[in-house]
């Protein structure tokens, strides 16, 4: 048994997330979590809220609320979301807690003592307008580099390269919009990075080779390109405080806080800390290689636009500490889901968010397509009409046709109880392999956490079983050899219960639901040593479930498209 850990890229406080968070890193995470599991290893899967920083501060100003009302609110909100699309996380904490408030402080006191953090007096934007410095995000103008106009102060999304403010042409104020800024002279503290940058390159180099290629060349082009001191402090409110080494309030630091990007991935440990002085046990043993993390195995998973902090910016902080602290093994990143080619957008309406997803289908439809016909090698682009098609063949058409045939003739020909008597012949020999090469297939690929490749080898089993059927005809035999159609039928029976198996990571609630129908409560991984056409044993009854797949008519991709949007 291996103890894995698994973390999925913070979603930020302010507001519900859409389909594209959710396919890019907390799904493809939990259904790699849920895989393990159902292999019989320890897994702690971690996620939290990241709760600071400007946006959360004006997020707060609109609902009329303090801060952390609102940020309290907001977690409970997607906590519940995460709830409902069965996101199986062990924690799901704040960046706001008290565990990464110290974390974060200690991390930065280990690095001044180290050398790597000094004070500067920076010249950064003053919205004259606003009266209030601008964090880097918060000033957008063109880029220098590329010349996309709507560059951002930390960094460009259009060539991806790492900026500061003053580095924009034209710069604007993307709180108000006003032109009216000026640099003005403010204290910070800078992680000194390029001291480390050595260090930080020797790890990518120990580690990128278990990475998959988009991953491993943002972090190469990040290096590349030289890193940056980088400032690690901003002129807010709202944040994990600054200060000095006796915990006391700093000289010349007063009313500055922490940069999100420095305490949000700190967040991963201080979660599972949250959990532990709630559950009881040691988060050090997840952690700290000194008591007992030397066996874990780290994979994160996170959208392309988080892996430069993550193989970068954080990697400077845990490396420079100098402590001995677990570092990510593998670093899974995805591309961009697009909304039939463009962004989602609430103001445009323009998209589908996670909590009017559900009041659309139960949770397994989007997680199936999601998951199946995901951004994961390349950008992909959702349309009504592909979720249409896929969600119809895939679940209605080859898994939920399969176990209701097999299921409702039971109960017709066989009074709903598994019959007995009968030999295996050929076909089920045949099957038999089959199967098993198939189920090897699609649980290396799972381990290489290749998903829509461990998606349709799923589908293509659930294939053999439709196939199986239609060869072997119990209802033909039915009508000569009651003894050869009990066999077709017990081991149609058998690949129900273990196709509900196979489905649960996907899609564990239907997969409940289909094991149900033939009184299958097993949802662990299957091996391919095992006597997979015997699943189900004579004597036992089957129940069929109600429609466990509803196709998606042409009138609902109407209404769907009206009220979301759909092709221009």
């Amino acid at each position: 048994m291996a103890r894995i850990l698994i973390t999925s890229a913070l979603p930020y406080i302010n507001g519900i997330k859409h389909l594209g968070n959710l396919a890019g890193s907390m799904l493809p995470a939990d259904v790699w979590a849920r895989f393990n599991r159902a292999m019989g290893h320890e897994v702690l899967y971690v996620c939290a809220t990241d709760e600071h920083g400007t946006p959360a501060e004006l997020a707060a100003a609109a609902a009329g609320q303090d801060v952390r009302t609102y940020c309290d609110e907001q977690h409970l909100v997607q906590k519940r979301a995460g709830e409902a699309f069965n996101l199986s996380f062990d924690v799901f904490g704040r960046s706001s807690s008290e565990q990464n408030r110290r974390l974060t402080q200690h991390f930065a006191q280990v690095l001044e003592e180290r050398g790597l953090i000094e004070e500067r007096v920076d010249r950064m934007i003053y919205s004259i307008d606003d009266a209030r410095f601008l964090p880097d995000r918060y000033v957008e103008g063109t880029c220098p580099h590329c010349r996309y106009e709507k560059a951002r102060g930390d960094q460009c999304d259009n060539c991806g390269r790492l900026l500061d403010p003053t580095d924009l042409i034209d710069p604007y104020s993307s709180v108000s919009g006003s032109r009216n800024l000026e640099a003005r002279d403010t204290r910070h503290l800078y992680l000194l990075q390029t001291r480390v940058a050595d260090k930080v390159r020797a790890w990518v180099d120990s580690r990128s080779e278990n990475w998959q290629p988009l991953a491993r060349s943002i972090a190469y082009k990040h290096l590349d390109e030289g890193l940056i001191d980088r400032g690690i402090t901003r002129d807010l409110s709202w944040g994990v405080p600054v200060v000095g080494a006796d915990g006391g309030p700093r000289p010349d630091m007063e009313g500055k806080v922490f940069y999100v990007w420095f305490d949000a991935p700190i967040e991963y440990i201080a979660a599972t800390e949250e959990l532990t002085d709630r559950t009881g046990g040691d988060w050090r043993s997840w952690w700290r290689l000194d008591e007992g993390a030397d066996d874990v195995r780290y994979v994160q998973f996170m959208g392309k636009d988080n892996v430069a902090f993550h193989t970068v910016s954080f990697p400077a902080t845990i490396l420079g500490s100098g402590e001995p602290w677990k570092t990510v093994d593998q670093l899974k990143a995805f591309n961009w889901l697009n909304w039939y080619g463009g962004k989602f957008s609430t103001s445009m309406n323009r998209g589908v968010f996670m909590d009017q997803a559900l009041e659309l289908l139960p949770a397994d439809y989007w997680r199936w397509h999601l998951t199946a016909y995901g951004p994961e090698h390349s950008d992909a682009a959702f349309t009504w009409e592909q979720f249409q098609s896929t969600t119809n063949k895939d679940l209605a058409d080859v898994l939920g046709n399969f176990v209701n045939r097999i299921v409702k003739f039971t109960e017709s020909k066989f009074d709903g109880i598994v019959p007995d008597g009968g030999e295996a012949g050929p076909l089920e020999e045949k099957l038999a392999a089959d199967i098993k090469a198939g189920l090897e297939v699609l649980t290396a690929e799972f381990e290489a956490m290749e998903f829509r490749k461990a998606a349709q080898a799923a589908r293509a089993l659930w294939v053999m079983g439709n196939e199986y059927l239609q060869e072997a005809a119990p209802w033909t035999a039915l009508k000569t050899d009651r003894e050869r159609a009990a066999v077709v039928v017990r081991t149609g029976l058998s690949l129900v219960a273990l196709f509900a198996r196979i489905a649960a990571p996907f899609m564990p609630s239907s997969a409940g639901k289909i094991g149900q129908t033939v009184g299958a409560t097993d949802l662990s991984w299957p091996r391919a040593e095992d006597d997979l056409l015997n699943l189900v044993p004579a004597g036992s009854t089957v129940a069929a479930a109600q429609v466990l797949f509803a196709k998606i008519e042409d009138a609902q991709v109407a209404e769907w498209t009206e009220r979301f949007g759909g092709a221009e």
